[in-house]
């Protein structure tokens, strides 16, 4: 990539939209709205809440499907000078290769496997929430394409660091950190949850602490490349994840609070490497002191 700043999936749609604000190719990754195989109309609303210092979404994974997306939308991604990353969720192993199988005829490098879904085979419980899961959907997948394959890891787990660890023994060949928190909105007044599917995931700046401490785990303990998120909304928000060890970051609620917000953090993130004097930002990368 020519430089480590990504869109997160889920908050840049298909880049169609951001286009109008900045140029999206200036960007060093973008990573597309999650890909199912079948269309997918997504949860009611209301399902979306803010909160504090965050935002609180029960999307549903809204998606045109893997056979649309191929159809209507990648023609126009295949001309970006940027490195595009597919994001793949789905409610069986099946799912999941279904869509990679068909994102094997394509252009797109990576692939962002989403083991945050729901596993219907096994009542419901995420595939990221233990190691056996994780290690299963990971190896399915890497036996089923050949392009880089990044898992993303789910924070609603007891220790991050061992589902980090199985998915690399899988085969993965990177980890992106954290998806959303697990979380609720309440109504005072009304005495109902304000989401229509009551809980939802918790992202922006609250979760920042406890992402880069996660990012931090995880480089601790795979060899594997590790991309962090979770509240950056300036460039050094993006200096700090890595630092603890990230060897890119994405940016996700900053692109929903202020189009042009990943643009600033890029042109943040420049400005604070010049002031530094640091001539490469992979000189970042875990280089933490410890007190």
């Amino acid at each position: 990539m020519k430089n480590p700043i990504i869109a997160a999936s889920g908050t840049f749609a298909f880049g169609e939209f951001f286009d109008d604000y900045f140029d999206i190719q200036k960007l060093g990754g973008i990573s597309l709205k999650a890909l199912t195989a079948g269309k997918r109309e997504g949860n009611p609303p209301p399902r979306i809440a803010e909160s504090a210092s965050g935002i609180l979404n029960s999307v549903g994974l809204q998606n045109p499907g893997i056979d649309a997306f191929l159809k209507h939308i990648y023609p126009n991604l295949k001309t970006l000078d940027s490195c595009i990353i597919a994001n793949v969720s789905g409610s069986t192993i099946e799912e999941y290769i279904e869509v990679i199988t068909k994102l094997n005829d394509t252009d797109i490098p990576i692939i962002e496997l989403n083991i945050s879904c729901p596993n219907v085979k096994c009542g419901g419980l995420q595939f990221g929430a233990n190691e056996k899961d994780a290690f299963e959907a990971t190896k399915s997948a890497r036996e089923a394409t050949s392009k880089k394959l990044m898992v993303k890891l789910t924070p609603n787990v007891t220790d991050i660091s061992i589902i980090a660890k199985a998915v690399e023994e899988a085969g993965a060949d990177a980890v992106s950190l954290v998806n959303t928190f697990t979380a609720m909105a309440i109504d005072a007044r009304k005495r109902k949850p304000i989401l229509a599917n009551v809980f939802g995931g918790l992202s922006g700046p609250a979760i920042k602490p406890i992402a880069l401490r996660m990012v931090n785990q995880v480089y601790n303990s795979v060899k594997i490349p590790v991309v962090g998120m979770g509240g950056i909304m300036s460039g050094e928000d993006a200096v700090e994840f890595m630092i603890a060890g990230a060897a890119a970051v994405m940016t996700g609620t900053a692109n929903m609070v202020t189009p042009t917000n990943s643009m600033e953090i890029l042109d943040e993130f420049k400005e604070f490497l010049e002031n530094e004097g640091i001539e490469r930002a992979c000189e970042l990368t875990g280089s933490l002191l410890q007190r």
